[in-house]
This record gives structure tokens, C-alpha cells and sequence, in this order.
């Protein structure tokens, strides 16, 4: 039950990034769930491995780096997803930055409620 609320926040916050990022389209609702299961698949996987191959960089600039890392896996699902749409690398770095965000701010509330 808690994966499926999970994911449905996933799918909302990524609705959410369309409506305000200029640049950021879907063309169906079924591609919203694709990138929404790709997005966690990137951000479990590959987001790990990146950080730790630029740690030299991450270091050098305390961690903001990190924020190229988010834009490049957000972008990198708009690829990988057919009918979900990211036209430069600053709808990738405001739409990931926005993912990011919410992530963390129900990620407090959940713990906040445990």
C-alpha cells in the first residue's frame, strides 16, 4: 500500500512540473506512469553511480553539483519515455529541482507523522 502512495505522489508531482515549468510535456496519462516508474528506476539506480563518479566535482562545489546530477537523470527520463517531453536543460534543472522539493517535503511529513 505505502509503494502505490508512493507512486501516485510520484505521478501528481510530475503533473504538478508540467503545469509550471514551461518546457515540461506529457501527451497521455499512461506516459506520466512510465516516467514515473522510470524516474524511480534512474533515481535508484544510475543517481547513485553518477554522484559517486563526480565526487571530485561534488566536493569542489559543496554539493551543488548534485543539482546538475537531478537535471541530467530528469532529463535522461524525458528521453527514455516517448510522450513525456523536456525541451532544454532548464526545464530538466527547474522540473527536477521542483521532484526534489516536494520529494523532501513529504518525505518530512511522513516522518514527521512516524
Amino acid at each position: 500500500m505505502y509503494f502505490l502512495l508512493r507512486w501516485l505522489l510520484s505521478i501528481v508531482t510530475l503533473v504538478l512540473i508540467t503545469k509550471l515549468v514551461p518546457g515540461i510535456e506529457f501527451t497521455s496519462t499512461w506516459s506520466l506512469v512510465i516516467a514515473s516508474v522510470i524516474l524511480g528506476f534512474l533515481n535508484a539506480l544510475i543517481r547513485p553511480l553518477l554522484i559517486l563518479l563526480t565526487l571530485p566535482i561534488n566536493i569542489l562545489t559543496l554539493g551543488l553539483f548534485t543539482l546538475i546530477i537531478n537535471a541530467f537523470v530528469f532529463w535522461l527520463a524525458g528521453t527514455i519515455v516517448k510522450g513525456f517531453e523536456i525541451s532544454d536543460f532548464n526545464a530538466a534543472f527547474f522540473g527536477a529541482l521542483i521532484y526534489w522539493l516536494i520529494a523532501t517535503i513529504l518525505g518530512y511529513l511522513e516522518k514527521k507523522k512516524k
